[in-house]
């Protein structure tokens, strides 16, 4: 996790929760009256009942804002907590960075007394829908496939897990992976990728010929002739997926 050490140093700039993204991680939450947040970066998403935060670079900790919950710098894979911390326990966009699936999964199950809540992606929807890793940057999808978690895995591994589609607003604030599905000039700006660890941790040399594509497309109006049909969406679902496991 030394990597966000360096990805995170600009997180907060380009990476504020999203409302409506809340709502639904709120709601999946439930009644729970302590959460614990494991993989917790700068705090996004945070309910009010969140207790402890648990995250293992020390920059991304240090752009939580006054107020959050406290945090203790650990992995997931061995979480300095009793069993049966907590109400909940969520884990938000932070799987695909842990180092061991399988024993991460058990210290959630292990510290959770009711309920595990993950916002996670589906790779294969993912690659088939998002248009910046199709056309123009399949090397970031490759960079992706090898981290990426099945979904069924991961259900399996949370002993069974409903689950929910999460689209994106075309306006998101929230600036993951494919916030910017509707804005593709904002792919162009290096701060935007340096937000994206998906973009960031491909390489720039890697990427420098999609991005030089896409910023000719744009210039000649030939993505907005290919992507009309965006254009009128406010929302799209790109895999983008909210598991619940209650136990």
């Amino acid at each position: 996790m030394a990597i966000y050490d360096t990805l995170g140093a600009t997180y907060g700039r380009t990476r504020r929760p999203d409302p409506r993204i809340g709502a639904r991680i709120h709601a999946a939450l439930g009644d729970a009256a302590d959460v614990i947040n494991v993989g917790a970066g700068t705090g996004s998403y945070e309910t009010p009942h969140t207790v402890l935060a648990v995250e293992p670079s020390q920059v991304m900790v240090g752009q939580r804002p006054p107020g959050s919950a406290p945090a203790v710098r650990a992995v997931a894979e061995r979480l300095p907590l009793r069993d049966d911390a907590a109400d909940a326990v969520m884990a938000l966009l932070t799987l695909h960075h842990w180092t061991d699936l399988a024993a991460g999964i058990a210290e959630l199950r292990r510290v959770a007394r009711r309920r595990i809540v993950i916002l996670t992606w589906d790779q294969q929807v993912f690659r088939e829908r998002f248009w910046l890793v199709r056309d123009y940057l399949p090397q970031a999808a490759a960079f992706d496939d090898a981290r990426a978690i099945p979904i069924d895995d991961l259900a399996a591994l949370l002993g069974g897990a409903d689950m929910e589609p999460v689209p994106v607003p075309y306006d998101c604030t929230d600036g993951f992976g494919a916030a910017y599905w509707r804005r593709p000039h904002a792919y162009l700006d290096p701060q935007v990728r340096a937000g994206i660890s998906l973009l960031a941790q491909t390489g720039e040399d890697a990427l420098a010929p999609g991005l030089a594509a896409l910023t000719d497309d744009l210039a000649t109006g030939r993505w907005q002739d290919r992507y009309a049909d965006l254009l009128a969406r406010d929302a799209l679902d790109v895999g983008y997926r909210l598991l619940v496991a209650d136990y």
